[in-house]
């Protein structure tokens, strides 16, 4: 069960490290094994995938995120929190709405993220 202290420590952490563009402390966050869905994968990769599988993928592709997105920055809106699961609602650099669900494991590290980009 995720109560409200982690749901904001984490949120405080995830804001804080995206902002700094500091991809170590990004990816502290996640599980060896995350799973992590966005539409905005295809963008950056110029692949036709959805998906990223493992942390090491999950660095590889921030990493191409973060170098074309010089000016990236989230303004937290919401938090919103599930029983294994929170979801942050933020505005990014290009004044895009933009929400992301993080399902945790026992040991709190994300399995599986879902972000969702207003078009």
């Amino acid at each position: 069960m995720i109560d409200r202290d982690f749901a904001e420590h984490f949120e405080t952490a995830w804001y804080a490290a995206w902002n700094s563009h500091d991809l170590d402390a990004i990816l502290e966050h996640y599980a060896e094994s995350i799973v992590f869905h966005s539409p905005r994968i295809r963008i950056v990769t110029g692949e036709n995938i959805d998906s990223v599988r493992g942390k090491a993928d999950l660095r590889k592709y921030w990493s191409q995120s973060l170098s074309g997105a010089p000016n990236l920055r989230f303004t937290g809106d919401r938090l919103l929190i599930g029983s294994d699961a929170l979801t942050l609602v933020y505005t990014n650099h290009r004044m895009k709405v933009a929400a992301e669900t993080f399902i945790f494991n026992a040991q709190g590290l994300v399995i599986k993220s879902v972000a969702a980009h207003e078009q």
